[in-house]
This record gives C-alpha cells, sequence and structure tokens, in this order.
C-alpha cells in the first residue's frame, strides 16, 4: 500500500496542478481541441463528415483504457500521466510539418499524415487520461473539490482567453498552412510546462495488493451495474451526445451560414472562455455549498437553451457580431455551470474513491465511446443534409437546424437520468435558481464577500448586519457562522440580522440552542429573533424558554408565543402572570395575552392596570385590554393624535364616535351627550370631559351584551369617575371600547 499524502500536503501543493491546468489550456486551445484546430482541417479542404471522423478518432481511441487501466494502476497513476503527455506532445510536433508533406506527398499524403497524428496523440491521450482520472480524485480534498474546478476553470479560461485571442489576432482574414504551424508549436512548448508543473503534484504511486481496487473484467462489470454510475452515464451521455459534435461544428456554423471570418470566429472562443471565467467562482461555490447535482442539472439547462439562440442568430445583420458574441458569454456560463456540477458530482457522489480505478475507466471509456459517436454522426449529419435549405416563420432552416433540435432535445432527456442520481444534499436545481432571485441578490454578494474578507470585529460586524439586509437564503452559511463567532458583538449582531430575514429552518435551530445556551444577553435576544422570524417551528423552544432561569429570558419568550399565535400558551402565561412578582415580567405576560386575544386574562389584566403606578407600563397593559375587544388600531391612533394635544384629539375622537352612535344607535341619548363632552375637551376641560364620558359609558353599558366589551367599559367607568383625566390610559382605552361596541350595532 503507498503512502497516501496527506490533506494539509494536498492542498500545499494544488497551486501546481492549477499551474499545469493553465499551461494544458494553450496546448488545448492551440491544437486539437479549439477552433484553431477545426478552421485549420477545414483549410485542408476536408468535408465535414472527413472532419467528424478525424475528430472522433480522440474519443475512440479511449477505449484502450478498458485494456491498458490494470497495468496503469500498478505503474502509478503519476509516472503514466507524465509520460504519455510526454508523447502526445512529441507526436503533435508533426503537425508542423503538414505544408512540407502537402508540397511533397500532396492532399492524400496530407490527410494520410493528420490521421496518423491524431491517431498516435489520441492513443497516449487515452492511457494518460485513464491515469489522469483517478489520480485527480485522489490529490484533490472532496471539501473543496467545487472550488477547486471553479478555481481551476478560472485559470484555464483566462490562459486560454488570451491564447485565443492571440490567435485569432494572429490569423486575420486569410491564414495559411504556415500560420497554424506557428501556433500548434506554441501550444506545444505550453504542454511541456504543464507536464513540467504535473511532476510536483502529490499521489499518483504505483498501488498494489489485493485491497487494491483494480480494473478487471469482473469489476468493470460490477461498476457498470451500479445504479448511481450508470445514470449518471445515461443523462450525461445524452448531454455530451449533443453537445459535442455540435461544439466543434458550430464554428464552422458560424464562417459559413453566420458569416464571420476565421478571426471573428475564433475570437468567439474567447468571449466563450471570458463567459465561463466570470461565473466559474460561483458555479463552483455552489456547488460546494449546495450540492453538485443542482448546479450540473441547471448547467445543463442553460446548455439546453443555446442552441436556440443559435438557430435564431440574425445573419448578415449589424447585430450578427454583438449577439454572437453574447450567445458564446453564454455559452460558456452553460459550460462552466455544467462542467464543475457534473465533474464534482461524478468525483463526489457517484464513484467511491476506494473503486476509483474501475469506476472511472468505465466512465472515460463510456463518454469516449458517446464524444466520439457524436463527432462522427454530427459531420455525416450535416454532409447528408447540405441541401437543406428554406424559411420558416421568417427563420432559416437549414444543414445545421436538425443539429440545434437535438442540442435541445436530448440534454433535456438526460436531465431525467441524472435526477435519479443519489447525491449529497437536498437542494433541488429550481431551488438553487430561486436563491439567486430571492431578496437582494447584489447585496448578498457584497455581503458575502465583505465577510470573508473582514479584518476586525467592526468590520465583521458591518458585513454581518449586511448579511441580514440581503434577506437571501445565499447567506445562510455565513450567518450561521456568525452565530458560532467567538466575538460577543458579532454574535449579537447575527441574531440581530436573522431577525430580520424570511425564516429559515437551519437558523432556527440555530437561534434555539442560542435561547438555550448560557448567556443570558443573547438568549434574550434570541427569544425576541425566533418571535421576529415568524417560524412556528420554534413554538416548543419558546415554551420551554418561559422557564428558563432567567426572568430576561423569559420575558420575550411569552412576547414571542405571542407573536407566533401560540393560543395554546395563554393558559400557561395567564397563570404565570397571577403568580408573578416581577413587574417586568408581569408587563411581558399582560402583553403576550393582549396579542393572544387571550379573554379570560380580561378581569386580570384590569386589576394589574388598576394597581400599576408607572403611566407608560400602565398604556401597555391597556393596550393589551384594547387588543381583547378590538382592532388595536383606533387605540394606537388616538395615542399618537393625543401628543400634539390631548383635548383636541380627546373631542375630535368624541365627536365622531357621536355621530357613529347617532346613526347606528339612534334612539340613544348618549350621541347628544357626547356632543357636550367633545365640547369640553375641546376647550380642555379635561375632568369635566372624563366625567361626561363616564356617565355616557354607565348609560350604554345595557346595551355592551358582548364579553369582554362589557367587562372593559364597566372597568373604564370605575376608573374614569376614581381618577379622572390624569389617567389618560382609561380615556383612550374608553373610546376604543365606545368604538368597538358601536361598530357591533
Amino acid at each position: 500500500m503507498h503512502n497516501e499524502p496527506t490533506t494539509a500536503e494536498k492542498l500545499r501543493l494544488l497551486p501546481w496542478s492549477l499551474a499545469g491546468n493553465a499551461a494544458n489550456a494553450v496546448y488545448a486551445q492551440l491544437t486539437f481541441f479549439g477552433s484553431v484546430f477545426i478552421l485549420f482541417l477545414s483549410q485542408l479542404g476536408l468535408s465535414k463528415a472527413t472532419i467528424g471522423t478525424l475528430l472522433s478518432l480522440i474519443p475512440f481511441f479511449c477505449l484502450v483504457s478498458l485494456f491498458v487501466a490494470p497495468a496503469v494502476t500498478r505503474v502509478g497513476y503519476k509516472r503514466v500521466f507524465a509520460i504519455c503527455f510526454g508523447i502526445r506532445t512529441f507526436v503533435t510536433l508533426g503537425l508542423l510539418f503538414t505544408p512540407w508533406v502537402l508540397v511533397h506527398f500532396g492532399p492524400d499524403g496530407l490527410l494520410w499524415t493528420v490521421v496518423t497524428v491524431i491517431s498516435m496523440f489520441s492513443v497516449f491521450r487515452a492511457i494518460g487520461m485513464t491515469a489522469g482520472n483517478p489520480w485527480t480524485q485522489e490529490y484533490v480534498p472532496a471539501a473543496v473539490r467545487g472550488k477547486y474546478v471553479a478555481l481551476s476553470e478560472i485559470l484555464v479560461g483566462s490562459t486560454g482567453f488570451l491564447a485565443i485571442t492571440a490567435a485569432g489576432a494572429f490569423l486575420g482574414r486569410n491564414p495559411d498552412l504556415r500560420d497554424y504551424g506557428l501556433l500548434f508549436a506554441v501550444g506545444i512548448i505550453a504542454e511541456l510546462v504543464c507536464i513540467w508543473a504535473y511532476t510536483h503534484v502529490p499521489g499518483g504511486a504505483p498501488q498494489t495488493g489485493s485491497h487494491v481496487d483494480s480494473a478487471s473484467p469482473l469489476n468493470l462489470v460490477r461498476a457498470a451495474a451500479n445504479p448511481d454510475l450508470f445514470n449518471y452515464l445515461v443523462g450525461a451521455g445524452l448531454v455530451v451526445l449533443a453537445s459535442a459534435g455540435l461544439g466543434s461544428f458550430v464554428f464552422l456554423f458560424m464562417r459559413e451560414a453566420v458569416g464571420l471570418n476565421p478571426g471573428q470566429v475564433v475570437r468567439l472562443q474567447g468571449a466563450t472562455l471570458v463567459g465561463g471565467l466570470l461565473t466559474s467562482y460561483v458555479w463552483g461555490w455552489a456547488a460546494d455549498r449546495y450540492g453538485s447535482r443542482p448546479v450540473a442539472l441547471l448547467g445543463l439547462y442553460a446548455k439546453a437553451v443555446l442552441p436556440i439562440f443559435w438557430f435564431l442568430m440574425p445573419r448578415g445583420s449589424a447585430w450578427t457580431l454583438p449577439i454572437a458574441f453574447g450567445t458564446a458569454a453564454w455559452q460558456g456560463f452553460a459550460n462552466m455551470g455544467w462542467a464543475v456540477g457534473s465533474t464534482r458530482l461524478l468525483y463526489a457522489d457517484v464513484v467511491p474513491l476506494e473503486k476509483s480505478a474501475s469506476y472511472m475507466t468505465v466512465y472515460f471509456a463510456s463518454f469516449s465511446i458517446i464524444e466520439g459517436l457524436s463527432q462522427l454522426l454530427s459531420g455525416r449529419l450535416l454532409d447528408s443534409t447540405a441541401g437543406l435549405h428554406g424559411r420558416w416563420l421568417g427563420l432559416t432552416i437549414d444543414a445545421y437546424s436538425l443539429l440545434f433540435a437535438a442540442g435541445v432535445v436530448l440534454p433535456l432527456l438526460g436531465s431525467l437520468a441524472l435526477r435519479r442520481v443519489h447525491a449529497h444534499g437536498s437542494v433541488t436545481a429550481t431551488g438553487l435558481a430561486g436563491m439567486f432571485v430571492r431578496g437582494k441578490p447584489w447585496l448578498a454578494a457584497r455581503s458575502l464577500i465583505g465577510y470573508k474578507f473582514a479584518r476586525d470585529e467592526s468590520a465583521t460586524v458591518l458585513a454581518t448586519e449586511r448579511l441580514g439586509r440581503a434577506k437571501s437564503p445565499l447567506t445562510v452559511e455565513e450567518l450561521l457562522k456568525s452565530l458560532t463567532d467567538p466575538r460577543f458583538n458579532v454574535r449579537f449582531e447575527a441574531v440581530v440580522a436573522i431577525a430580520h430575514r424570511s425564516a429559515d429552518p437551519r437558523l432556527t435551530e440555530a437561534l434555539v440552542q442560542s435561547l438555550h445556551g448560557h448567556d443570558p444577553a443573547l438568549s434574550t435576544l434570541a427569544a425576541w429573533a425566533l418571535g421576529r422570524c415568524g417560524d412556528r417551528n420554534a413554538i416548543p423552544a419558546l415554551r420551554l424558554g418561559l422557564q428558563a432561569r432567567y426572568r430576561s429570558v423569559q420575558a420575550p419568550c411569552a412576547r414571542s408565543l405571542a407573536t407566533l399565535g401560540d393560543f395554546e400558551s395563554g393558559l400557561d402565561i395567564l397563570q404565570r402572570l397571577v403568580e408573578e412578582t416581577d413587574e417586568g415580567l408581569q408587563i411581558a405576560y399582560a402583553a403576550a395575552l393582549g396579542i393572544l386575544r387571550y379573554q379570560p386574562a380580561t378581569r386580570t389584566l384590569q386589576d394589574l392596570l388598576w394597581r400599576q403606578p408607572q403611566q407608560e407600563i400602565r398604556m401597555e397593559v391597556a393596550l393589551a385590554l384594547a387588543r381583547m375587544v378590538g382592532e388595536e388600531r383606533f387605540f394606537v391612533q388616538l395615542m399618537r393624535q393625543m401628543n400634539a394635544g390631548a383635548g383636541t384629539a380627546l373631542s375630535r375622537a368624541v365627536t365622531a364616535l357621536g355621530k357613529r352612535l347617532h346613526s347606528r344607535m339612534p334612539g340613544s341619548e348618549g350621541a347628544e351627550r357626547l356632543v357636550r363632552c367633545a365640547e369640553a375637551f375641546a376647550r380642555d376641560q379635561m375632568e369635566l370631559g372624563a366625567a361626561m364620558l363616564a356617565e355616557v359609558l354607565q348609560e350604554l353599558l345595557p346595551t355592551a351584551t358582548a364579553f369582554p366589551i362589557s367587562e372593559v367599559l364597566q372597568a373604564c367607568v370605575i376608573g374614569m369617575r376614581a381618577s379622572g383625566a390624569k389617567r389618560i390610559e382609561y380615556l383612550i382605552l374608553a373610546l376604543h371600547t365606545l368604538n368597538a361596541l358601536v361598530e357591533e350595532h
């Protein structure tokens, strides 16, 4: 058994693999895997069927992996990878001699030279990839796989963009074979740098022993029979079948059908790389956080839309090139989402690390066949339908239209199989897409960046506050981290931030833990936040919080239970109010009972109101009673109006009630008496007005048959007769209750 490198060593040496990937991107774009090579084959005068056949050789030769995988495991992934990639780079030198071959041996000799170079390249690439795939799973820790893929794609996209942009400018409008040869030479040099960088990557040692997973025929059959791998191969295979050939021949579509020159076609690939580059980190971040499958499916759906854009693209218009660049950027966005999601799904969810050799061999061989078929069939389809021309609803129908239709249908069919793959995480593709539109996604992005790079406590507190204001599900992880931050102010701000956003099950659970924690300040705040969030799942925890050792925690628990509408807690809160001697808890319980409209507490609240010496507290108890008899709006509005002048506010309220009383109860003398009462309040004769109002209410008591209106009216009469206008809360409560009585009639 070889000594596997530690996770710390893997993380330390990962930059070497990233550097190798970046250098390999230059090689890929300038040789066999970019628009340069497609245009080169077209420059040779080859038909689309021939081009498709040549391109299919690369994946078809990957079938050799089925035969060499056991030997690769024994020799060592790293050694095989470096040797085979070195040989394939040397083979690529053959492309540099194509101008000389064309002169001395003609087109036939040139074709066989290209076939030979591609075949030899494909064989050694296949063996190298047979080693490279399981080696990658070994040296990239699973916890950072999504971010690694994203960062790799950023570097690959950046270097690829620079390479393809320079290539497009170099080729111009009328390149010759020597121009392509120079680009091939640059690519070869870049690949040598890639191989050197990968010699510094850890792992990949020879594996021997009975415990080692070998790619024997029996193990290959077992791997292929695994439901997750099978569904993955079907789903992802349909995507590859639709997109591999289409991705190659779209360059010819842009040149032949749309009318772009070779330099513009090559620069389109640069736009594709930019689209992927700008979104790669987001895709990787989302895959690591929310799972591989939703990211893969979103990328797949974006790829399915892409052929529609190509089909609708205007031709020969001033808008053609800008729209082509926009579509290319979308292609990069879609490709990146699919690449990050599907790659992580394969490595992190489908392929067990201990069975990497057999699983990856089946995957590599299967996808190679599918990719080869896609290239082969796409080229033949284009040649066989070359004479297809027409118009439909003003749109052009040609040989590429059938290819575009397959590019839409096949990925959607593939998504059905991918949904059956078991993967970590419960977030769906639609759920993930919804996260990016709910709340304030731009503020969420800014707050996430600010949180990640916050240097000190004050910056972290500010970033945490923004996490809450974003009201986005994208910030849940950071808010959870803030709740466990060692700095009190950060934890405090996290609770406040959570309270100002919509409920989330994980945040609710975290707040419950804070509620039952050992910090009374945070427990108090958490109890308030649980009511503010509106998640009724917090009710059991809040009921338990009523028994907390700290009164400061009990009070907000009662208020939050009322906010959440837990009417069943009314009896418990009422009993606590009766037995409680602490003034603060009494008021909290009273307010909670008022919010719940727990009418059995009416008499208890009346007694509490009468005994309470502090006016501010009396007003809150009076509000609780007001809620018992009707909506609180009348009470609150009248209280606010009294700040500008109590007499005037009371006079206007009494006048309005007198008119309504006259219309609702025509035979009542109370309406007439209310007119004189209003005049007394208008002249600031507060004591006289209070006495007259008490008399009116006394006369109206027989008409108040409904409970608790009758009880509250009686309490107001007693209160106003005993204290006159000194206890203003009785005047406001009396008018509020009278308003409820009038509405009842």
